[in-house]
């Protein structure tokens, strides 16, 4: 039947082929929201606050971060962690969410803090060399009085 429909009618191939691409392009939207959930997590302490963080260890993930979030739960944010110390900058490409990056030392103190507007390609730089960058919502670490030269703990 397909090859009678393709062979008579040269339409009838160009149907069918819009058919599947538009088949398969509704599918794929629908997994990027499950892969960002598939993401660990593990539980920081910022003096008495806990974030839950997830990890972007791949550099997969550390590139792809918070883009197309429209929301993080409370106390939730995402924890991007090197191999080794770099001075990495951030920006906000296709990030819905303001907010506020702290720039963590390989002994788990803040280096800097810097907040961060929804789509900016404006780059956030640590202040110094850093081994992880902790993103959360904007006003997150005032509410906790969390300054530079912090501690953070449970760090992976």
């Amino acid at each position: 039947m397909y090859k009678h429909l393709i062979a008579k009618r040269p339409f009838g191939l160009f149907f069918f082929a819009c058919a599947a691409i538009c088949l398969a392009a509704s599918v794929v939207p629908s997994l990027a929201p499950a892969q960002a959930r598939l993401l660990p997590t593990t539980s920081l302490a910022l003096g008495a606050a806990t974030v839950h963080a997830e990890i972007a260890a791949t550099p997969e993930n550390r590139n792809r971060g918070l883009m197309f979030r429209k929301s993080l739960p409370p106390d939730h944010g995402m924890l991007f962690v090197f191999e080794e110390e770099t001075t990495q900058c951030f920006w906000m490409k296709n990030t819905p969410l303001p907010l506020t990056i702290a720039f963590i030392d390989a002994q788990g103190r803040i280096i800097n803090m810097r907040d961060m507007q929804p789509y900016s390609e404006a780059n956030h730089c640590p202040a110094g060399p850093m081994r992880y960058a902790l993103e959360m919502p904007q006003g997150w670490f005032l509410q906790y009085g969390i300054k530079a030269g912090e501690q953070v703990k449970g760090l992976p």
